[in-house]
């Protein structure tokens, strides 16, 4: 592996999906960190979902920005990788070229797992990449009003306020599992970081494999969460950050979540665009009572990042805290 590992850096493992893990992972690639992602499996949106439904692969979409994040390749190089497809070809158009290699590899090499490793060597990566699971998983919603769906987009799309989730394999032939790599990982780590990233469809998929929870619960490890800074429409709307980890602990049935960063930064509501950012709902609300209630240890301060009239996590702040929080003693 590019970069080899020094025995005494702390092993930090960031465990989610979607766009806000890659932010986080590109700010801590320069810290004195062993790092390892941790990346859902369970997306069915997008290039990657069409290429899933071609081949019997991971959606690569998650895998592919975190391994251009984490990677060391000039940058020319990660451009092609991350490169997409804006030909009128009923097959190319919107595929990015980092999905068809993982996709390619992922045959070659018989499964996604050894297809990361593999690519994550090629691409000079610093750190480890891990799929949550090394096969395609299947994402499930119980609505508080009883009805459920399958299927991350179908989920987010039904707008009703989601009640619990869990995980399948596609063919529904077992229990979904984490490669041992992944428990160890989570074992030995000093910090285990959760987000930022939709609650609902990027990181409580990864939580849901049962090995993965089950390491979770039994490391040692400060768990921090990294409060999302908006809410999601049809997933989170009216939440506050108590809500967020109160889902949390109810899916894996104990108060896990040791710390939890929260943006106090107030966005500006004129410099919003909710037409562009239609998944967006309103800032979450604040509760450091009910955060505390929970044994939560609670750090705020200024994570706000504002671009193209959105509202985003500040990769760098966020990264300096959790390098901060390595070694402190939980104060709560």
């Amino acid at each position: 592996m590019y970069n080899a590992l020094v025995s005494h850096r702390p092993k930090v493992v960031v465990i989610g999906g979607g766009t806000g893990l890659p932010v986080i992972l590109k700010n801590l690639k320069d810290k004195h960190v062993d790092i390892t992602a941790v990346v859902t499996v369970a997306d069915d949106g997008g290039s990657s979902g069409i290429i899933r439904d071609y081949i019997n692969v991971v959606p690569p979409g998650d895998i592919r920005n975190v391994i251009a994040a984490l990677s060391e390749l000039p940058e020319t190089e990660l451009e092609l990788f991350q490169y997409r497809f804006d030909s009128k070809d009923s097959f190319f158009a919107g595929h990015a070229i980092g999905n068809l290699i993982i996709a390619a590899l992922s045959e070659m090499e018989g499964g996604i797992f050894d297809a990361v490793q593999y690519l994550s060597q090629s691409m000079r990566v610093n750190g480890n990449i891990y799929p949550a699971a090394n096969e395609p998983l299947e994402l499930h919603a119980e609505f508080t009003d009883g009805s459920q769906l399958r299927g991350e987009s179908e989920i987010t799309a039904a707008d009703k306020q989601i009640k619990r989730v869990w995980v399948t394999t596609r063919n529904n032939d077992g229990e979904p599992e984490a490669v041992q790599e992944v428990v160890d990982a989570i074992l030995n780590a000093d910090q285990i970081v959760l987000g930022p990233g939709s609650l609902f469809t990027s990181i409580l998929p990864n939580l849901m494999i049962k090995n993965v929870g089950e390491a979770i619960l039994e490391s040692s490890a400060d768990v921090v969460y990294i409060c999302n800074i908006m809410t999601q429409k049809g997933e989170t709307d009216n939440f506050t950050e108590a809500d967020h980890v109160r889902v949390l602990n109810e899916h894996l049935g104990r108060n896990f979540v040791n710390t939890v960063l929260v943006n106090n930064k107030k966005v500006p509501e004129e410099y919003m665009d909710y037409q562009k950012w239609n998944e967006i709902s309103q800032p979450v609300k604040h509760d450091f009572q009910g955060l505390r209630d929970m044994g939560c240890r609670v750090v705020s301060a200024d994570f706000l990042e504002l671009k193209e009239r959105g509202a985003f996590h500040n990769g760098q702040e966020v990264a300096d805290e959790l390098i901060n929080l390595i070694g402190r003693p939980n104060d709560y």
